[in-house]
């Protein structure tokens, strides 16, 4: 990396510094700094640039898992897999978006990925039992396609520890994380209960609480958490800067290559020139109020829209692509990763956004609309949740559910934000993020919810639940179902009926973990602009790529693996290398109905 000062910027300010390097990254997430990392590893000079002053971005606050059929995690683990039926399940998954040139690369490409990382960098991952999302669709599997990252003692990052995003704060318990096998949290729900695991959870307290001293933050991290801080380890530790509160604000141009980038720093303006290209990774647009306004049907009718990915995520990349011709399409029924949500009111007069990733799951709750009935199996994905949600309220102006469970439910398991007892409730209650009443009828006025509706929808689950059975939505009924829920409850694990009272009800209302839309590239990542030709010098990875997987969510990690094949793929090609046994062809332009359906029906 070259740097010089005194430069005239693109739009003719002058000051600042002038920086060159082989590669300008924007953005800090899993895509933007696995791309920087095989870019370097392959010999190119890489600087990655964060708008926000924590890097990590979405990443940091995801499961951390990857789905890449085919790993050697679970080849050791004796699992049996083929590529034919991962090819089918995802066919079948993305149906008339399937882009066979994209999907071939992936299948081909992630396994050789996951062995690069752990074996040149610090990013080590776990096998994990994640069934697929739709095993019983064709080509599913029960098991081996998803791995984790491994938990982290982020103090391996030295000073830079400050730097990294801290998890979400509404699921941590004091801002500790939780091990991805739940061994922890099944201690922390049997503290009481158990002497052994009082013990676990007062030796795990005292830990946390001295590295909050320390630190002012948990220092044992896993999920995403330690997969961000692991990949940017290796990035350090490979001597590639990442400049945090760092912006791009334009993209420079030269003739007709993309060439760098104006950005705006801590101290003023600074243009980074780029030999080999620039790369977008940005992280989606989540929190672009208008695409999501013409992307989101619920926003789209005038519902409101709640998502838990960092705010930065504005759609800056997509933005600054298009502003050079990029084809951004809004082509997928389902645009985004959708994530059911329930905002928290904090004690700092703040408002949290708390994912609903385990508590639908669990044996005796519900889930209905104002109208007080159940529409859907509340222990399908949460990305099929939102999405019926979204089909459940399509002439409504708001879209939300209501989880409902009885006393014992909830102090045995939680709903939500609401911790399993010894922790108190009455707080909750107070501040309105939990509604209660003696009866059903009582609750239902409390929430604003139909009553007569209501008791008659938990009449009718009861009779089959007493029976462990679901008839109405099948709740129990694959692995993926039962693998969230309660696994000492039988005969159904996910299904108990509704006790007696007092009962419970909490809010809980649309959110994404992610956008599925974005900029049409080749393969290999190059940009492409409306005629479907590659933009020179610039490329798209991450969120702000268009997802292989046609806006359906197929099973755990299926943004990170095909974002962490795409960036090892793109960082090659930048160098000149390339992967596996391909050249990769163009992917299919998945904007046109009529040419998808072709691929899916040819196969080529």
């Amino acid at each position: 990396m070259t740097h010089t000062t005194g430069a005239t910027s693109a739009t003719g300010r002058t000051g600042g510094t002038t920086l060159t390097c082989d590669v300008l990254v924007i953005g800090s997430g899993a895509g933007g700094l696995s791309t920087a990392i095989t870019a370097r590893k392959h010999g190119l000079d890489v600087i990655v640039i964060e708008k926000e002053p924590l890097f990590g971005g979405t990443t940091a606050f995801s499961g951390g898992v990857l789905w890449i059929p085919g790993n050697h995690h679970a080849k050791n683990n004796g699992v049996r897999d083929t590529r034919e039926a991962a090819l089918t399940y995802m066919r079948n998954e993305a149906g008339a978006f399937f882009d066979a040139a994209a999907v071939d690369a992936f299948l081909d490409t992630g396994p050789e990925m996951l062995d690069f990382f752990e074996r040149e960098t610090t990013v080590k991952f776990v096998s994990t039992l994640y069934p697929d999302y739709h095993p019983n669709v064709g080509g599913g599997v029960d098991v081996g396609r998803s791995v984790v990252a491994a938990p982290f003692d982020a103090r391996a990052l030295g000073k830079d520890i400050a730097r990294l995003r801290p998890p979400l704060k509404t699921i941590t318990f004091i801002g500790m994380m939780f091990n991805s096998s739940n061994a922890d949290l099944k201690h922390f729900f049997n503290a009481t209960r158990s002497l052994k695991s009082a013990l676990y959870v007062a030796k795990r307290l005292a830990s946390h609480l001295k590295d909050l001293a320390l630190y002012r933050r948990g220092v044992q991290i896993t999920s995403g958490n330690a997969l961000a801080a692991r990949l940017a380890k290796s990035v350090l530790d490979l001597g590639i800067p990442i400049y945090t509160n760092t912006a791009a604000r334009e993209l420079s141009v030269v003739g007709s290559r993309v060439s760098g980038a104006l950005v705006d720093g801590p101290n003023g303006d600074m243009r980074i020139v780029a030999r080999r290209g620039v790369v977008l990774a940005c992280g989606g647009f989540s929190h672009d109020v208008a695409r999501i306004a013409r992307a989101y049907p619920h926003v789209q009718r005038g519902g409101e829209h709640v998502s838990p990915v960092p705010r930065g995520n504005t759609g800056d990349g997509v933005g600054m692509a298009e502003r050079l011709g990029a084809r951004v399409a809004i082509r997928y029924p389902q645009p985004a990763a959708w994530m059911p949500v329930s905002r928290v009111p904090m004690r700092d007069g703040s408002v949290g956004v708390f994912p609903h990733l385990v508590d639908r799951y669990k044996p005796g709750v519900i889930g209905v609309t104002r109208a007080g009935k159940r529409f859907t199996n509340e222990a399908n994905s949460y990305h099929d949740v939102g999405a019926a949600m979204i089909d459940a309220c399509a002439n409504e102006r708001e879209t939300a559910m209501w989880l409902i469970c009885d006393h014992a439910t909830i102090r045995k398991y939680g709903l939500g934000y609401a911790k399993p007892a010894p922790v108190p409730l009455g707080p909750l209650l107070r501040n309105g993020y939990l509604s209660k009443g003696n009866t059903l009828a009582e609750l239902a006025r409390h929430a604003g919810l139909d009553g007569a509706a209501l008791e008659t929808t938990v009449k009718r689950y009861n009779a089959d639940a007493a029976h462990g059975e679901d008839r109405e939505f099948g709740r129990g009924t694959t692995s993926f179902n039962r693998y969230l829920a309660d696994p000492e409850h039988k005969p159904n694990p996910c299904v108990a009926p509704i006790g007696d009272g007092p009962y419970y009800a909490l809010k809980v209302e649309m959110g994404d973990l992610g956008t599925f839309d974005g900029i049409s590239t080749k393969v290999t990542g190059e940009v492409l602009d409306d005629a479907g030709t590659p933009i020179d010098g610039l490329y798209a990875v991450g969120n702000d790529r268009a997802s292989v997987m046609g806006g359906n969510y197929p099973g755990a990690g299926i943004t990170l693996g095909p974002i962490m094949t795409f960036g090892y793929i793109t960082g090659r090609h930048l160098a000149g290398v390339n992967v596996s046994k391909t050249n990769y062809p163009e992917s299919a332009d998945t904007t046109d109905a009529a040419a998808s359906a072709t691929v899916l029906r040819t196969g080529t």
